[in-house]
């Protein structure tokens, strides 16, 4: 093989120097600088274009891969080859005698294709150039050295499920490093390893594409394709390389909603309000996403009357709700059907459907307590006024709905009557008034009824009811207000004085019309005439009246029409005054200033009445004063704590800090018998003074000694009437001073002994006292 290969790089060899050209030659002698008149084209001695190298080669010895020989060469060994460029002295080496070249190391063309070498013949002894430098390039010969590769495997692809046979997935593309220029070793062919019989594989263009129709999502979602690229064509000693494209089919509505029970059961409570979730319904679609959206409604005509459907936020659940109250007593049971419908449709899949699907409905209504229900959502009931407390109004009735036979037991809130004008029977409902009504005070009465189950208090309903007082004839028509009015002196017969309007306080009707009527006298001073309105016209008489100096009295009567009629009478003072030239008063006569204008006799009553009641209210207030101070002034008698007179000294000993000690208050020696003879007057200051009353000996009352003191200061004439007596007689014991009240002291009064000791030898400071009691009082006349 070593020599075949020699072979057929001499012939290559030889091949690539069978050209000759002059150029290069022509070039390289003008770059010499050679005399001559012109530039003469000197024929070159030697040319090659390339050599070949094969690839991967890694024999024992260098390759030789080509010979350089230049003309000038005669064999002598003068001439010498060079080898720059490329490579050159590494990868490729000359023998610079022969000019054989050879490749010292094994070529891999997909790193370099090829190599540019420079080749000079020159003067071995002078290394002057013999020709031009001429380039050439050795060139890598390509082998099957590379499979082929997937540089973007492996793959994902998505495809709708149910496509047709031959739809495109994906695009596959493998590469070869491989010369593709140079015989079959690029040259690539697709098939399909694993995915059969799903997919397929175009040989040429890696195409993949389905190969079988209707491939389900629901049945397979996901499948793995191996697709492998051969070069050499795909024939037999072709290298290979395989990727993985993984196939998801994408959901299509190729399934109709189906629900996995034929009857669904359900219940709710009767006291359940609209809006009450009563359960959920879900139809099953295999589908995903949009094409699993539902929409339920509801078919027959009584479900939708009471319930309503709606769809759920994930547009899968079918929502029951309750759409009006609904009454075990009345329905207890519902059934009905229920439809679920996808809400978007491909039309190309219409030959699956229908995509829709139906299912029952039962609805059980549990009973619940209730309150009871009143027969009238609310009442309206009349009574006449001023009828006797029983009177019947009229009923309300309320029924258990859950028991007919359960008692109920009415009342009336307080707070709607507050007043207590009516009253209910507790059994059967019926209200009765408890006192006479008045329209005119209150028309309506609006009243609330609570109705309770009598075995279950917390059960309990209210009601209005409406009560309307009904007019009677009750009330006197009356003038609408006091008339006082005047005429003038210059007043023609038959001028109108004022009109007289009249109310009744009665219902608008029979009861409230009016008539009036004044003096059916012919002589009479003035006319009345009625106006049929409610009102009359006060007119002078056709005549001229008489002049007087009082004021006229004009009797007015009014009647109503009721059943019966009722009458009253009223009075219209009439004044005569002298008038200015445009109607107003100038001046009355003083018989008629006596009442001024607008005030009425009924005014004037009630003023005295007033002025009566203020009088005697201020005497009363007097005696009251003086009832007060005749009281204060017998307290003050009484209430000996009030009229004890203190000294800056010392007290008695221990027993003064005895409180409230009763045997401090009796003293035997402080009593004087009561003075014989007629009291004298006690406003003015006599010249004796009465004797002391005796005390009995022994315990006594505190009561009676108070008593004893109290009956000898009144009969002591030497004390004013404003004054108070010390009732103490004894203010204890211990003191060398003993005591100090004038009711124990004064011996010369009743012969009682006096002190121990004169009040004179006290000293000063009790000077006042001494002169108090030492003063000898003048005799009696």
């Amino acid at each position: 093989m070593w020599g075949l290969v020699r072979l057929l790089l001499t012939w290559l060899g030889g091949w690539s120097c069978m050209g000759r050209l002059a150029a290069p030659a022509l070039a390289w002698a003008g770059s010499q600088g050679a005399p001559g008149p012109a530039l003469l084209r000197t024929r070159r001695s030697w040319v090659w274009n390339q050599f070949f190298v094969i690839e991967e080669y890694a024999g024992p010895e260098p390759v030789l891969i080509g010979k350089l020989h230049s003309d000038v060469d005669r064999g002598e060994g003068r001439t010498k080859y060079l080898l720059t460029g490329e490579g050159a002295g590494t990868v490729f080496v000359i023998d610079e005698a022969t000019g054989n070249i050879h490749v010292t190391k094994s070529l891999d063309r997909e790193e370099k294709a090829q190599y540019v070498l420079l080749a000079q013949a020159v003067d071995r002894a002078s290394n002057r150039p013999l020709e031009p430098p001429s380039e050439f390039i050795i060139k890598v010969q390509d082998i099957n050295d590379n499979p082929p590769i997937f540089p973007l495997g492996p793959y994902h692809a998505t495809v709708p499920e149910m496509s047709n046979v031959g739809t495109s997935v994906i695009q596959v593309t493998a590469h070869d490093a491989d010369d593709p220029s140079y015989g079959n070793s690029a040259k690539l062919v697709y098939t399909v390893l694993d995915g059969l019989p799903f997919f397929s594989v175009d040989p040429q263009t890696g195409v993949v594409r389905t190969a079988i129709p209707n491939m389900d999502r629901e049945t397979q979602e996901e499948f793995l394709v191996v697709i492998q690229a051969k070069d050499m064509g795909g024939h037999m000693g072709g290298l290979s390389g395989s990727t993985t494209v993984t196939v998801t089919l994408s959901d299509v509505n190729d399934n109709p909603p189906k629900f996995p029970q034929s009857l669904y059961q359900f219940s709710v409570v009767e006291t359940a309000g609209p809006g009450t979730l009563v359960g959920r319904l879900r139809a099953q679609d295999p589908d995903l996403g949009d094409n699993a959206l539902m929409a339920y409604s509801i078919l027959d005509g009584e479900g939708s009357e009471a319930f309503s459907i709606s769809t759920d936020a994930r547009g899968r659940d079918g929502l029951l709700t309750v759409r009006k109250p609904l009454d075990f007593e009345t329905r207890r049971s519902y059934s009905f059907r229920v439809e679920a419908t996808n809400t978007l449709i491909d039309p190309a899949y219409l030959r699956r459907g229908p995509f829709k699907d139906v299912a029952s409905v039962r609805v059980a209504v549990q009973d619940a307590p209730e309150p009871p229900a009143f027969t009238q959502a609310a009442y309206i009931l009349a009574v006449p006024e001023n009828k006797s407390p029983g009177t019947l109004v009229g009923q309300v009735s309320a029924a258990d709905l859950d028991s007919q036979a359960s008692p109920i037991r009415y009342s009336i809130l307080p707070d709607t009557d507050p007043e207590h004008c009516f009253s209910i029977e507790p059994e059967d409902g019926t209200i009765r008034t408890a006192v006479p009504l008045d329209r005119e005070a209150r028309v309506w009465h609006n009243l609330t009824v609570l109705a309770t189950e009598v075995d279950s208090s917390a059960q309990a309903s209210r009601v209005q009811v409406a009560i309307r007082t009904l007019d009677e004839n009750d009330n006197a028509p009356q003038l609408a207000e006091p008339h006082d009015t005047f005429v003038c002196e210059s007043a023609a017969p038959g001028q109108l004085i004022q009109v007289l309007r009249a109310l009744d306080r009665d219902e608008v009707g029979n009861n409230s019309r009016i008539s009036l009527q004044g003096p059916l006298d012919p002589d009479a001073n003035f006319t009345v005439r009625d106006n049929r309105d409610g009102s009359a016209s006060l007119l002078l008489p056709s005549r001229p009246a008489p002049p007087r100096q009082a004021p006229y009295l004009v009797p007015i009567e009014l009647w109503d029409w009721g059943q019966p009629a009722l009458r009253s009478t009223a009075t219209v003072t009439v004044s005569v005054c002298r008038c200015r030239p445009d109607g107003s008063v100038a001046s009355c006569r003083p018989e008629a200033q006596l009442s001024p204008a607008g005030l009425s006799t009924g005014a004037l009553l009630a003023i005295v009445t007033c002025v009566g009641t203020l009088l005697a209210l201020v005497v009363l207030f007097v005696a009251l004063r003086r009832q007060k101070q005749e009281a204060l002034m017998v307290l003050e008698e009484e209430d000996v704590r009030e009229n004890i007179i203190t000294y800056d000294d010392e007290g008695g000993g221990e027993e003064d800090t005895e409180a409230f000690d009763i045997s401090a208050l009796q003293n035997p020696d402080g009593a004087a018998p009561p003075a014989p003879g007629p009291t004298a007057r006690r406003d003015v200051l006599p010249w004796a003074r009465a004797p002391r009353q005796p005390w009995p000996h022994g315990p006594a009352d505190v009561a009676q000694l108070l008593a004893l003191r109290l009956r000898g200061a009144d009969d002591d004439p030497s004390v004013p009437p404003y004054d108070s007596v010390q009732v103490y007689g004894y203010e204890g014991r211990g003191s060398s001073c003993g005591s100090l009240s004038s009711l124990g002291s004064g011996s010369e009064i009743g012969g009682a002994p006096g002190p121990a000791e004169p009040l004179d030898d006290w000293g000063p400071l009790f000077r006042t006292l001494a002169e108090l009691y030492g003063a000898k009082e003048p005799p009696a006349p």
